[in-house]
């Protein structure tokens, strides 16, 4: 009986023995999977946040550049106007002046002479500043879009580097 209980003992320890072996086996491999998981999961959050600081900075970056465009466009918008009151002023005086010239002719020829020579010198300066201000608006159209442009280019390429 002593052998029975003595092969019973050395099964049970060699049955514990290949059950812990096993155990530290599956703990090991466990233990792996969960450190794998965990750096999987530590990667994806890092390139989630690095990808959104990148998208912040974007878009800090385009909001920088739609204030300097309607900055831009306002300076724009300024020197119109600037142009435009100056010009009237300038045509109020003219006008002003013409009539008292022509209320002083002193025959209806001298009075539609100096009305043709009045309206023909309105008109030139009329095209003229019409011209300055054509000018002048497009100025600050371009100068209101050169940010818009630098940012749409920077994201082409950056979409294209990440292609």
């Amino acid at each position: 009986m002593a052998d029975a209980t003595e092969t019973v003992k050395k099964t049970i320890d060699q049955a514990t023995a290949a059950a812990k072996a096993q155990s530290e086996k599956v703990q090991a491999q466990a233990e792996t999977a969960q450190a794998a998981g965990t750096k999987a999961f530590r990667d994806g959050v890092e390139r989630s946040v690095a990808g959104l600081s990148e998208l912040n900075a974007q878009g800090k970056k385009n909001l920088e550049a739609m204030v300097e465009a309607t900055t831009a466009a306002q300076r724009g918008a300024e020197a119109l106007g600037q142009q435009a009151i100056a010009y009237s002023k300038k045509s109020w005086e003219e006008s002003v002046s013409a009539a008292q010239s022509i209320a002083q002719a002193r025959s209806v020829q001298e009075a539609i002479e100096l009305q043709t020579n009045f309206a023909k010198s309105a008109m030139e300066t009329y095209i003229a500043e019409m011209t300055r201000m054509t000018e002048t608006f497009t100025t600050s159209m371009k100068d209101s879009l050169q940010p818009l442009n630098a940012r749409v280019s920077a994201q082409v390429e950056t979409f294209q580097a990440a292609r």
